[in-house]
């Protein structure tokens, strides 16, 4: 057991000081997207089985809705640029910069070494949840997502459908390419309307049965064009298990939203990122 040092309670009792102030990062025009979005009408759709995964194309300057349909049900995001799969959500500076979770406001980044938003969210039926007396929120960004391999660790059984998998059949058929190719892009994930945080004790990763009910939805505001995949996590709701062929799942629906014209006007898609790739040579 380690000993306690004398002046542990002088250390532990050190301010946090956030990593990264984001009082410098770009801002959306809030009110200029929400307009567009607020008239923005139906111009495709897919609905996400359950236990499966779709995909769908979002135009730069559309909005994709994620909905729930049915029951309670939570869903994995996968964001690509649609011409560069190389150009896909960065969940980890996503957190590092807006926090465990994101709500209204909150911007999804792309990998390095593109990093600039993919979307922004405009809307979120859920964000009156904020954070309960667990710890716990919803729409995180600290999760990966269920996957076989992880599901074989712990306890030795090969289960398909997990949001790995499902992900990974999707985008091959969306990409068209073969299983083994399209794995290797498929990365960490938005967890849609799951409700997750971190123990207190342990700091062990939990769920809990998500607040989300039919009619509850999630707009992302394409600032880019994007291939989307989701998948309905197996888990349904995720209160109980994430990899499961019991539990009560429903199906997601994904719309994509089309803006009336000129409600846009002066808005211009983010470009690559700035930084020269010199890395001081």
């Amino acid at each position: 057991m380690n000993k306690l040092p004398d002046d542990a309670a002088a250390r532990r009792a050190v301010k946090p000081v956030i990593c990264y102030p984001v009082e410098t990062l770009p801002q959306p025009d809030m009110a200029l997207l929400q307009r567009a979005a607020a008239g923005a009408q139906a111009a495709a759709r897919v609905t996400v089985p359950p236990r499966d995964a779709a995909a769908i194309h979002v135009p730069a300057g559309h909005v994709l809705r994620i909905s729930s349909v049915d029951g309670p049900q939570v869903g994995d995001l996968n964001l690509f640029a649609a011409d560069n799969l190389d150009e896909r959500f960065y969940s980890g500076k996503t957190r590092a910069l807006h926090g465990t979770h994101v709500t209204t406001g909150d911007r999804l980044w792309s990998s390095f070494p593109y990093l600039r938003p993919m979307a922004t969210i405009v809307a979120d039926t859920l964000g009156w949840y904020g954070i309960d007396d667990f710890g716990g929120s919803v729409h995180d960004v600290i999760g990966t997502r269920c996957d076989p391999y992880t599901g074989r660790l712990l306890s030795g059984v090969d289960y398909h459908h997990c949001c790995h998998s499902n992900l990974t059949r999707a985008l091959a058929d969306a990409a068209d390419l073969p299983l083994h190719e399209a794995e290797r892009h498929v990365h960490d994930v938005l967890n849609v309307f799951m409700c997750t945080g971190f123990t207190r004790d342990t700091g062990q990763y939990f769920m809990k049965a998500s607040p989300v009910r039919p009619g509850d939805h999630l707009d992302l505001f394409a600032e880019i064009d994007l291939l989307a995949l989701l998948s309905a996590c197996p888990g349904g709701d995720c209160s109980a298990e994430h990899s499961s062929d019991t539990a009560a799942c429903y199906p997601l629906l994904m719309e994509v939203l089309s803006p009336q014209a000129g409600t846009l006007d002066g808005w211009v898609p983010p470009a690559i990122n700035a930084y020269d790739r010199s890395h001081g040579r």
